[in-house]
């Protein structure tokens, strides 16, 4: 099977004139925005969900430029939740380096956030495809929903799996699906391949979100360019702990409802042990190896070659990853 190497390779000169593109449509008159997004954007991201959707159009043997602009407004919406989600999570690492809030502050991330989604949307205008345009509207919109009910979740030990799941399928996942979705839909295909494109993308991002959910507790800050604990510092109950409540021992239990209630990293040796013991890593694990098997299946009838291939590699790589 492809890695993550081989994918990337399968799609270079596509993914060159995408970054290419994202510099140029960056570009603005305010210095402050060039400064900050350039930051973030050349932050050493994997690029994935533009990678989904320049191969979701290679698979269907699309002949156009679309998916180029497509690619590249994918990214701009990702980076500007990026800048949001810093701000909200009051975060000061992300891929290995300072977030822009803490370098600028949060009143720049927020407005240059808007910034790139209003540039995005500006992009969208300009390929005039209403349907791409209904796709990636209720797609950022669903975002943006996903944002506010991790928000009501945050520092709520009785948030249940469900909740949760409901929660990443929202804020992560909706932008893989509608990547895998674009590409079929600017190479017109029928709705059969459309709405595989979709559910495969949508459990790809459930998987890929999991797995981050995973690295939280089990990798190292340098492998995973962000500080290891830190979605226990914000409160946020992600499955490992909710499997751990459900499973672990009263004292456990009140460890860990303290934890998620109260938040940082005082107790983050007990939380882990709770975690080991209760098997909420493996646990959260084969639930994003069902999710990347269903994305699979998703795309059994697709036509072979290396794209398809490459569709197929990218869901072992997102369960089979250490950063």
């Amino acid at each position: 099977m492809m890695d993550i190497t081989a994918i990337q390779n399968l799609i270079d000169q596509d993914m060159q004139a995408v970054n290419a593109l994202i510099h140029k449509r960056l570009r603005s008159e305010v210095a402050l925005v060039n400064q900050l997004g350039y930051y973030i954007v050349n932050s050493g991201g994997k690029r994935l969900r533009p990678l989904l959707l320049l191969l979701s159009a290679h698979a269907f043997n699309y002949q156009g430029i679309q998916h180029l602009t497509l690619a590249a407004i994918v990214e701009f919406i990702h980076t500007a939740t990026l800048l949001h989600d810093d701000v909200v999570d009051a975060s000061e690492l992300r891929r290995g380096q300072r977030t822009a809030n803490y370098v600028w502050g949060n009143e720049a991330s927020v407005l240059v956030g808007d910034f790139l989604y209003s540039r995005a949307f500006q992009m969208m205008v300009e390929v005039r495809n209403m349907r791409v345009m209904e796709i990636l509207s209720a797609a950022t919109n669903i975002i943006a929903e996903g944002e506010v009910l991790q928000l009501l979740n945050c520092h709520e030990p009785s948030t249940t799996e469900a909740q949760y799941l409901q929660v990443i399928r929202s804020k992560t996942a909706k932008l893989f699906e509608a990547a895998a979705q674009l590409g079929a839909i600017i190479s017109e295909q029928p709705n059969q391949y459309e709405q595989a494109m979709a559910t495969y993308g949508i459990h790809l991002g459930t998987a890929f979100q999991l797995i981050d959910d995973v690295l939280d507790y089990s990798a190292k800050s340098e492998a995973i360019g962000k500080n290891v604990g830190d979605d226990l510092a914000e409160g946020k109950p992600t499955l490992p702990l909710i499997h751990a409540l459900q499973q672990g021992t009263l004292a456990q239990q009140q460890v860990l409802r303290e934890a998620i209630i109260h938040g940082g990293r005082d107790n983050i040796s007990e939380v882990i042990a709770a975690l080991e013991s209760t098997d909420a890593i493996g646990y959260t694990a084969r639930v994003a190896q069902r999710e990347a098997e269903q994305a699979v299946m998703a795309i059994a009838e697709l036509p072979d070659s290396p794209y398809t291939e490459a569709l197929r590699a990218l869901a072992h790589f997102s369960i089979h990853r250490s950063y």
